[in-house]
């Protein structure tokens, strides 16, 4: 388990990620405090890599077009990770975390990291339609670089996902119910979205409830 002093943590949270974020946000952790685990990386060198290209190519994208964004839970130690998997049915970590939760660690060669956001701005639009996919294909469009998203029920947040393998297929599941089918069906597998685009039909009414534009690429 990694160790630093309280000042090299302290230089450790100012480590500036993007235009926006600091790495200290993306530290807190409700196991690493209720079980008294330092959340500290055991590579912090590789963990700032992972977290800056997370912040600059997915979570500055979304946070300049749709305001601010909140983060729940993103970077998990390896031995923070562990003791979640160890109690799975209550924490609901998975077994290895390596390049997503946790972000010093690679899989299969290539980094990665991954964030538990909220987008304040839509809250509101969610609590009034519980359409979570607003949002998702939102994203899918016009943040190109994400790998992985993982939608769940609470004020829509979701996990987002920045990996390193250009070779990788992007996914898009959920654990809320879809308004428009019925289902929990992954709105993006293996690369390849359920329904053809342009998806403007399923994100406009949210962009217009916000006083945004939001001109979307198809993709």
């Amino acid at each position: 388990m990694a160790t630093m002093t309280v000042k090299q943590l302290e230089d450790f949270g100012r480590t500036r990620l993007s235009k926006s974020f600091f790495m200290r946000e993306f530290l807190y952790s409700e196991i690493s405090q209720v079980h008294g685990i330092p959340n500290i990386p055991d590579d912090p060198d590789l963990a700032i890599a992972a977290g800056r290209a997370l912040c600059e190519n997915v979570l500055e994208p979304i946070q300049d077009r749709l305001g601010r964004i909140s983060v729940r839970s993103a970077y998990r130690s390896f031995a923070v990770n562990a003791k979640g998997a160890e109690n799975r049915n209550q924490y609901r970590c998975a077994v290895d975390n390596a390049a997503c939760h946790t972000w010093d660690r690679k899989e299969r060669g290539f980094m990665g990291a991954t964030a538990c956001v909220v987008v304040t701005s839509f809250v509101p639009y969610y609590e009034r339609t519980r359409d979570w996919t607003a949002l998702a294909w939102w994203i899918h469009e016009n943040v190109p670089a994400y790998a992985d998203m993982e939608f769940f029920q609470n004020l829509a947040a979701f996990n987002i996902r920045w990996f390193e393998d250009p070779a990788y297929k992007q996914s898009i599941t959920t654990h809320v119910v879809n308004p428009h089918t019925g289902d929990k069906k992954s709105l993006v597998r293996n690369g390849v979205p359920a329904i053809e685009g342009p998806f403007a039909r399923f994100y406009g009414p949210y962009l217009e409830s916000v006083g945004s534009a939001g001109q979307s690429r198809t993709r």
